[in-house]
């Protein structure tokens, strides 16, 4: 049995990501419903967005371009990944999961594959699971994918509109790899839900408890669009945001002018805002890309630490904060260090 004083550590090796050729515009959908750039911008900040080309993108070629980038940033081969965590609301297929189809199209034998339903929180929810792997010394590097396909699930008319704006694809990859207790890593995870809001942001449909899952009165109702009560989205948000980063700043016995960089998940540029305004954040130690990449659920941060580390913004023995919230309701933290 191991100690706490030979435990490993995690620490992320490599991130990489992809996100499909297409970028709509706010103009584009100006011209699918009744809105306008300036509507957009002003309650979300998204300019633009990706969105998938059916018949050429796929939640698991995305992905595999995601981990091909992370793995080749960590200098890892595939052959030396020992298990696979997948974040996903939007698999290809409704079984099996996505996880097995990454590790089919990567050539990674017969290791394991988990994959995890949490939203947005996702990335998070699977980087704490891949972390206690590894610090229980069962796996020694594990793949951690958020990967998304949200604009096939979208009511484009007036009626979504509030939502359809907002959510976009993309797929984000972490090698997450065992190193000494001594040295930088993941600090600590924090993982919180709230069911009795689960129907605040959801999708019905296709749900199992159904006469049938998919029937033309189910279609008809509408109940296989995301629908969002955003108001409440957004008061949950700022509040949970607040408390999960306070706890991984308390339970590591930090300041919140300790962190060096904070990667929220990225909701809603107003959220983000509000947040980086009550811990006293400058400008530089908060990133966002949700102007041009949008809302990608599950994919968000690992994309965000992907175009961070990219543009020489996280340097080794940074401090990084990372924080979610999303359906279910869910949120989440981490804080490492780089």
């Amino acid at each position: 049995m191991k100690t706490q004083i030979d435990m490993k550590k995690s620490r992320i090796l490599g991130v990489g990501h992809y996100v499909p050729e297409r970028s709509v515009t706010n103009h584009e959908l100006s011209e699918m419903m009744n809105t306008n750039h300036e509507w957009i911008v002003e309650r979300t900040g998204i300019e633009s967005r990706h969105w998938f080309t059916p018949g050429v993108d796929t939640v698991t070629n995305m992905s595999k371009k995601a981990a091909q980038m992370a793995m080749a940033r960590a200098g890892v081969q595939a052959s030396e990944i020992d298990f696979i965590v997948f974040a996903t609301i939007t698999p290809d297929y409704f079984i099996p999961g996505n996880g097995v189809l990454l590790q089919r199209e990567l050539g990674m034998g017969t290791i394991g594959a988990l994959d995890i339903r949490n939203a947005c929180s996702g990335f998070i929810y699977a980087l704490s699971i891949a972390d206690q792997f590894i610090k229980t010394g069962m796996y020694k590097k594990i793949l951690v994918i958020g990967a998304e396909i949200q604009s096939s699930a979208l009511d484009k008319s007036d009626e979504g509109r509030s939502s359809s704006v907002i959510f976009a694809d993309g797929a984000g990859a972490a090698v997450l790899g065992a190193v000494e207790s001594d040295q930088p890593g993941i600090l600590s995870t924090h993982l919180h839900a709230q069911g009795e809001y689960a129907e605040e942001l959801y999708c019905k449909d296709p749900g199992s408890s159904r006469e049938v899952r998919i029937s033309p009165e189910l279609i008809e109702s509408g109940s296989f669009f995301l629908k969002m009560n955003g108001n409440a989205v957004f008061k949950h948000a700022v509040v949970r945001f607040m408390e999960v980063i306070k706890e991984a700043l308390e339970a590591n016995q930090l300041d919140q002018s300790a962190i060096d960089l904070l990667v929220p998940h990225q909701a809603n540029l107003r959220i983000s805002q509000y947040i980086q305004k009550q811990l006293g954040l400058p400008d530089e130690k908060v990133f966002n890309n949700i102007m041009t990449m949008g809302n990608t659920t599950a994919a968000t941060i690992p994309i965000a630490l992907s175009e961070a580390w990219e543009q020489g913004k996280i340097k080794e023995g940074d401090l990084i904060c990372l924080a979610a919230f999303g359906s279910g309701f869910t949120w989440a933290s981490a804080l490492l260090k780089w």
